[in-house]
This record gives C-alpha cells, sequence and structure tokens, in this order.
C-alpha cells in the first residue's frame, strides 16, 4: 500500500476501527495458548458449566473450555481468510495482469475461464466437494481459493488495461522493455492498492464460506472453528448455557467480518477521489449543523 493510501485509511474512522478490531483478533489468535486455560480438545471433566473464573465462557456438551475453543477457532478463520487472500489474489494478478498485458488467444482464453467460473454455483460446487473430502485447513484454504480468484482477476484485467495506457509504461514500452519488466517494475506497483482491496474481498469471503462449511458440519471433525462451535451449541439451546457457547462465537465472526468490511470501505474511499470528496463534503454538513 502506498504511504499516502495507508495514511488516508488510518485517518478515516471506519478503517482505524477495521484495524483495530483485526489487530485485536490477531492478537488473540497468536496469543491463545497463553490466553487460553487449556487446549481446545482437553476434557475438564465438566459438562455445561456456567462462566466462572477457571472457565470464563463456561464448557460445552463434552467438557471443553469454550474460551480456548473461541481463541483457537480465531487462528482457523484468520488463517483461512489469510490464506485464500494470498493464493487467490496472487492468481488473480497473474491472470488478469498478464492477460491485458499480452492479450490475442490468451486474453481470450481465460476471459472465458473466468466468465465459466463465474457462472458455477460455486458455494453448491463448495459444498459437495467439502462434503465428500471433509477438507482439514490446508485442503479447504485451495479450495475456497480456486472458486475466489476469477472476479479479482476481472478488476485487475481492467485497472492494468487503463495502466498499459499510461505515459510511463508507453515510455518503458518504447524503450524496449519486455513484458516481465512492464508488469514486475510499472503495473504491479500501480495496482497496490486494487490487490489489497481484493485481498480484503478474498479474505472476508473465505472468513464467511469456512464458518459457514463448518457451521454445517462439512469440515475436518478434529479442526477448532466458530462455524462448528456453532453447529454444536445449536442443539442445546433450551439449556440455560447456550448464550456463552452460542453468541460468543457468533460475535467474534461477525467482528472479523465488520473489522474486514470496514478497512475496504475505508480502501475504497482512500483509492477513489469522488467517495473522498463526497465524505468530505458530508463530514462538513454535518459539523455545521
Amino acid at each position: 500500500m502506498h504511504v499516502n493510501t495507508s495514511r488516508e485509511v488510518l485517518g478515516d474512522p471506519l478503517g482505524l476501527a477495521g484495524v483495530v478490531i483485526l489487530g485485536l483478533l490477531a492478537g488473540m489468535a497468536l496469543l491463545a495458548p497463553l490466553l487460553a486455560g487449556s487446549h481446545p480438545d482437553y476434557y475438564t471433566g465438566q459438562i455445561f458449566v456456567s462462566p466462572s473464573a477457571d472457565h470464563p465462557l463456561g464448557t460445552d456438551s463434552v467438557g471443553q473450555d469454550i474460551w480456548s475453543r473461541l481463541l483457537w477457532g480465531a487462528r482457523t478463520s484468520l488463517l483461512a481468510g489469510a490464506g485464500v487472500a494470498l493464493i487467490s489474489t496472487l492468481l488473480s494478478v497473474l491472470i488478469g495482469a498478464t492477460s491485458a498485458i499480452f492479450g490475442g488467444l490468451y486474453d481470450r482464453f481465460w476471459m472465458r475461464v473466468v466468465d465459466t467460473m463465474l457462472a458455477i454455483p460455486s458455494i453448491i460446487v463448495m459444498m459437495l466437494v467439502a462434503a465428500y473430502l471433509h477438507p482439514n485447513l490446508v485442503l479447504l484454504i485451495l479450495l475456497l481459493s480456486a472458486f475466489s480468484w476469477p472476479g479479482g482477476a476481472r478488476i485487475v484485467r481492467a485497472q492494468t488495461l487503463t495502466i498499459k495506457d499510461r505515459m510511463h509504461v508507453y515510455a518503458a514500452s518504447t524503450f524496449g522493455a519486455g513484458s516481465g519488466h512492464i508488469l514486475h517494475r510499472h503495473v504491479v506497483p500501480d495496482l497496490a492498492p486494487i490487490i489489497l482491496a481484493v485481498m480484503i474481498g478474498d479474505a472476508r469471503r473465505a472468513v464467511f464460506m469456512e464458518a459457514g462449511l463448518s457451521f454445517l458440519g462439512i469440515s475436518d471433525p478434529g479442526m477448532v472453528s466458530w462455524g462448528k462451535i456453532m453447529h454444536q451449541a445449536l442443539p442445546f439451546t433450551y439449556l440455560e448455557v447456550w448464550k456463552w457457547w452460542l453468541l460468543p462465537a457468533g460475535l467474534a465472526l461477525s467482528l472479523t467480518l465488520v473489522g474486514l468490511s470496514f478497512l475496504g470501505y475505508a480502501l475504497e474511499a482512500a483509492m477513489d477521489p469522488r467517495l473522498r470528496a463526497s465524505e468530505k463534503k458530508e463530514n462538513a454538513r454535518i459539523i455545521n449543523a
């Protein structure tokens, strides 16, 4: 991200809120072994225990500490989001940018692949594949990435076509610079804000899809996930302890999605001068009122 863009994102209240929320969640995930009272799969010997000093959120139906599972679930969600964001964005940039630079048959081939991938009901396909494979976290990241890159590739291609016509790129091409040099030295740096926006969108979608698949019971049985915590809590909503079991996982998932959405909105405002001007007018109107 460019320095000016970073300052504008952090100067935006929504952007700052998104960074703080995601920073706190990342800290929880990294420090899970220290913050958790026990391993998430450890049997405490007590089931359906209400919150206490030993178990801040109580225990579940098999005597596992809910606070520990919540912290370790943050690792699963954030790793899934980060992994999918990196892999799918890399594919989006590689395919979208090279399609715009090379054009011709290469461009037409990949754009037909993108159109086909976008036409496929990805949620249904992922559910069917995940139900058959019961993937671990690595396979789940690869599966989500396989269906996340086409939308980003189309965005990157459109932006690259614009960058390709800029004077400094045309000058580099005129002086004999190859396609690889132009991509590495001119196109990708100019695409940095767009790439970051695509990454945030892919991460948000991946966190939601991972939780959704886990909630449906389509995941590795040994993987701790917020979606799985909510799935396991549903049959026991008639008990008083359900709110300490279901609501924290739902709140953590919602905060993650809200944090990513805030960050994405702030980044969009930083990159779009028209939206920036609109926000300044609105802020001025509120102050004057």
